[in-house]
């Protein structure tokens, strides 16, 4: 997984999981600029909302 990725796919449906978040913590320190940012942008849709912390359902 790379943070570009999962921007995307929190953008797209809308959600972000707590694994996935724990994933941004633990890797954190290993990100450059241009991740950091993209995390920050991230963080931003949580706080207003447009994102939500929860689970995704697939359609296999």
């Amino acid at each position: 997984m790379s943070v570009g990725e999962l921007f995307l796919e929190s953008v797209s449906t809308g959600v972000i999981t707590a694994e996935e978040i724990d994933w941004i913590t633990a890797e954190q320190h290993q990100f450059n600029r241009q991740e950091e940012a993209i995390i920050l942008k991230l963080g931003r849709l949580l706080d207003a909302g447009i994102i939500q912390i929860g689970c995704r359902l697939f359609n296999h």
